[in-house]
């Protein structure tokens, strides 16, 4: 080994190792905020952070502080985050010690990094396939710098890292199953201490986690001794050299021991019996000795030691002294602004044909598929054999290739968080979970990952996506292929949700959607795709113009009605199938007149103030929802009016939705009772009219 490799990272371990010490040693100071230090593991992660480069990016775990000193950060860097300072560099104190998100010219990148163990795996699987498809397409990485260094001109690789106990997830299991099947350019390093929390190998694996990657064929899987610095360096450097010429997935699995704590806030003297063990694999003296072995003095070697100790602890007096965040720095962040903020275009072409929702839809992806050639699709059955279970996606593969149009197996964890590294790479995926029923698997990765990302890297990773979710009933689609859940994913702060009623929205929604930099979830009811739903023609529409674009977060009054004094008047407030049950209801009442309905077009961000000003003048308000209306976005809504319109109120604000049961029934009958419908909303019309 290069005697200039042996030193650096022995600087780096020396680095990691004084850091764990000081805070042990300061600990009443610093675990006012929970840490985790890589002491044990710091060998393997210097090993791997020196060979990665700026094309490159990186999923480090919450142990990964050494890590993060091999790609050139400080140890002040990574204090100001253990401290929470408005100056961290990562988070700007909103995230845990060494949860980093990195996007500095000269180091690999790193997009958000959460708390909840393996689930980076996605994101991560997400970026090689991202890599994987701008190769393919002969694209650049908008997020990298490119320069004539020959380093610049190597292809890169993504890693993931990763806690042996973690492996054990089934999200694991889809980001695995995705490399080895696509043949993706990332490792994953799996560094083995044997312990999860106070549970060990023993109790919680069948396996080790390179014995569980023999069952992913093609994902090739090493086994080293994570505590040896220069075994380590030597065996990642082939790994690495591998995956930037024959583009295919690995894993290491490093045995390492944990000489520290779990956490600050879970002490290893409470649990551990395994202690002394442990100690004597520490990777300090090994490292040491390599340095003796290759000719350094004893008064080098101390000299590198000294001069760590005495940076780390320059650089915590430092930090200490730092500027803690300021109340109003909570409110920044949470969207990056996007350009589309009026709506423009033509919505009704002279002389286009009316045509249904879903092929609005449909066209307006193939549109932004032939203009942007960094917008891809995929999903459970939208392929080319298929094009989509409602043939949302139909002639897409064969008009963009099967590399911009595919199928995934079935895992929608990985459909929702790989948009997290598609977009890393400057891409735009749009994704579909085939029905709304079927989004649960993925709210973990929407959650966690989708919707924090802009937030906790302090606007460095906005997460820019499109999740298309069919929704709703549409006629004996029974228990599992007919639910609403917009209730669910609007407590999900950190993305924006589009619920439209007809094609021309959609379409324009859909256009603004790809523009905006920011998560997008559009709810599609089912039952209006093809106006099969009885009452519901007046979701199909002229086609808007290709130049069309409607903006999120601005209603339409779709029936406007003026104050009257002389008959009593009120405001429908709606969205999806509710705006046809609605506009129908006021028909066969023969009340245009005196019903303004509101369509409210997205859920987040919310037009309130068209649903204010609209109640405010008549007096009253009915809010239409399909979901079951206890604990629901609708009933939410009922509350906010109230309290926004109180004095202007001449009833309570009601709501109507489906009855509170656990699921829709397969039965006619059954579903019919179980929904809100045209008659149903006109009696609770009468209902509020006659309070």
């Amino acid at each position: 080994m290069k005697k200039n490799i042996l030193k650096k990272g022995f600087s780096k371990l020396c680095t990691a190792k004084a850091m764990t010490e000081l805070y042990e040693e300061n600990f009443k100071q610093v675990s006012k905020y929970v840490h985790a230090t890589s002491r044990g593991h710091e060998a393997i992660q210097i090993a791997l952070g020196l060979q990665l480069l700026p094309q490159d990016y990186a999923f480090p775990y919450y142990r990964d502080d050494a890590m993060l000193l091999s790609f050139g950060l400080e140890p002040y860097d990574l204090m100001l985050q253990l401290l929470a300072k408005k100056d961290d560099p990562f988070s700007a104190g909103r995230s845990y010690y060494s949860h980093p998100s990195l996007k500095d010219d000269d180091k690999p990148k790193i997009p958000h990094q959460s708390s909840a163990t393996g689930m980076q795996a996605i994101p991560a699987t997400g970026v090689a396939m991202g890599m994987q498809y701008l190769e393919q397409q002969g694209l650049k990485n908008s997020n990298v710098i490119q320069s004539d260094s020959e380093e610049s001109q190597l292809k890169p690789i993504t890693v993931c890292s990763l806690g042996d106990a973690s492996v054990t997830e089934g999200e694991i299991a889809e980001a695995f199953q995705m490399a080895a099947l696509k043949q993706m350019p990332i490792v994953y390093l799996v560094q083995d201490n044997g312990w999860d929390i106070s549970a060990n190998e023993a109790e919680t694996r069948a396996q080790n986690a390179a014995e569980y990657a023999a069952g992913f064929h093609g994902l090739e899987a090493i086994t080293i001794d994570g505590a040896n610095f220069t075994e380590s360096y030597e065996a990642i450097e082939k790994v690495i050299n591998t995956i930037r010429e024959e583009r295919r997935p690995f894993l290491i699995h490093a045995k390492v021991p944990l000489l520290n704590h779990h956490t600050s806030g879970v002490r290893m003297e409470w649990y551990r019996d395994d202690l002394d063990e442990a100690k004597s694999r520490d990777p300090y003296p090994v490292i040491k000795q390599q340095l003796a072995d290759a000719g350094f003095t004893k008064k080098e070697i101390n000299s590198l030691e000294t001069s760590a100790i005495k940076k780390v602890k320059s650089d915590f007096e430092k930090a200490l002294k730092a500027e803690d965040p300021k109340p109003e720095d909570l409110f920044t962040h949470d969207f990056v602004p996007t350009p589309i903020t009026e709506e423009v275009g033509t919505r009704s072409p002279e002389g286009a044909d009316k045509v249904v929702m879903v092929d609005c839809a449909l066209f307006a992806v193939e549109e932004l598929m032939r203009e942007h050639k960094e917008c891809l699709l995929y999903g459970q059955d939208v392929g080319g054999r298929l094009g989509g279970v409602f043939r949302e996606a139909a002639t897409l593969a064969q008009k963009f290739g099967d590399d911009r149009v595919f199928n995934t197996p079935i895992q929608e964890a990985f459909i929702v968080g790989s948009t997290v590294g598609m977009s890393a790479v400057g891409l735009k995926p749009i994704v579909e979970v085939q029905f709304a029923d079927y989004i649960w698997p993925g709210l973990n990765q929407l959650f966690t990952e989708v919707s924090r990302s802009c937030y906790l890297s302090n606007g460095k990773w906005p997460v820019s996506m499109i999740l298309r979710v069919p929704i709703g009933a549409y006629g004996s689609g029974g228990p599992y292929h007919s639910s609403s859940v917009e209730s669910v994913v609007t407590n999900i702060r950190g993305i924006k949700i589009a619920y439209p009623s007809n094609g021309a929205d959609l379409k324009g929604l859909m256009k603004a959607a790809y523009h905006d930099p920011n998560p997008v979830v559009i709810l599609e009811h089912k039952g209006l795709y093809w106006s099969k739903v009885p009452g519901t023609k007046t979701a199909t529409s002229i086609e808007p113009a290709e130049d069309y674009v409607l903006p999120f977060g601005k209603a339409w009054v779709l029936q406007e009605i003026w104050k009257q004094e002389s008959v009593e008047t009120i405001t429908v407030v709606t969205y999806g199938m509710g705006v046809h049950w609605a506009y129908n209801a006021s028909g066969e009442l023969d009340m245009r007149g005196q019903i303004e309905i509101i369509d409210l077009r997205t859920l987040f961000p919310l037009d309130e103030d068209t649903i204010m000003k609209s109640v405010k003048k008549t007096g009253k308000c009915l809010v239409v929802t399909e979901e079951p209306s206890n604990n629901s976005f609708a009933r939410a809504l009922a509350g906010k009016i109230q309290e926004e319109c109180f004095k202007y109120l001449d009833a309570p604000v009601m709501t109507i939705g489906s009855e509170n049961m656990p699921a829709i029934p397969l039965n006619s009958t059954l579903e019919q009772t179980m929904i809100p419908s045209t008659e149903k909303v006109k009696a609770k019309i009468e209902q509020l009219m006659n309070y």
